[in-house]
């Protein structure tokens, strides 16, 4: 006999987004296009969070590609949280026996509808990034080379976990971009290991509490948290940032002969750009 657990989970979100200036995602989509996590991290510094937001070392790309910059993103964060079941290993059958294979498989489709299920695919969109709180869950995978293209389909950028990453290899060679703590893949099945406990609340990952909303960049140097309060001055430093960088490093490049790529392409000017997206022409003045 199958034992079934209903479980009710309320993922309201409201009460859970920090408190922020009135701008849509659109903008800072917008404005943390192309950002680079250092000029993120000097923009949070300029506005008084000193080593707030930059995750540990040890959450990195699972791959690079330098040519074509596809392990790069920016986006919104989503967020989830897994933990360990406390659940018995199966409350009725002993599974190890042949005949009680039709209970094993009702036992795991109950798993993944009830217990250890992806909720929080109905809030991804275009832009959103996907910040799983999965640590200390037994070894388990809870992203594979299927369903993070299953989200990325639904609009996720990429993904960032605390680990529980599996089919690493496939992962890599469909190019999802995903940031990890390759120490904390995880090769098991939800099953018998996992559970979903929050949806859109705060979670923590790289040592950095990340509330929906936030905004997430990554790339070869690891992965900023911006807080939502203050992402839109953040954001208008960091671009400033990265324009005067290409315009110095353009220089150099024409100065040793070197052809120009991607990277040196000059933006447009912060001012306009601003402008365009009804955001202060200069972020450091009142």
């Amino acid at each position: 006999m199958v034992l079934l657990l209903a479980v009710n989970l309320d993922f309201g979100t409201s009460a859970y987004a920090q408190e922020a200036a009135d701008v849509s995602d659109e903008v800072l989509l917008e404005l943390y296009k192309g950002a680079r996590v250092t000029d993120v991290v000097d923009g949070l510094v300029t506005v008084g969070y000193m080593d707030v937001g930059v995750m540990d070392p040890s959450i990195a790309p699972l791959w690079r590609d330098v040519e074509t910059m596809e392990h790069r993103f920016s986006g919104i964060a989503v967020t989830v949280r897994y933990g360990p079941t406390n659940r018995p290993m199966h409350p009725g059958a002993d599974l190890t026996q042949p005949e009680n294979y039709e209970v094993y498989r009702q036992w795991r489709g109950m798993w993944y509808s009830q217990l250890s299920t992806e909720p929080f695919g109905e809030f991804i969109k275009e832009g959103s990034v996907v910040v799983m709180d999965n640590r200390d869950d037994n070894d388990t995978g809870s992203t594979g080379s299927k369903n993070i293209m299953d989200w990325q389909e639904k609009g996720a950028v990429g993904l960032v976990s605390a680990g529980g990453v599996r089919d690493i290899d496939e992962i890599i060679r469909q190019k999802n971009p995903v940031y990890t703590d390759y120490t904390k893949r995880g090769r098991g099945e939800r099953i018998g290991r996992n559970e979903v406990i929050d949806v859109q609340r705060p979670v923590v990952v790289g040592g950095c509490t990340v509330y929906p909303g936030d905004v997430i960049v990554a790339d070869s140097d690891g992965v900023v948290v911006v807080p939502r309060r203050v992402a839109v001055r953040v954001g208008q430093i960091a671009y400033m940032e990265l324009v005067d960088d290409i315009k110095g490093r353009r220089e150099l490049f024409e100065k040793t002969g070197r052809t120009y790529d991607q990277t040196v392409e000059i933006p447009e000017e912060p001012a306009t750009f601003f402008k365009k997206h009804g955001l202060p022409v200069d972020p450091n003045k009142p």
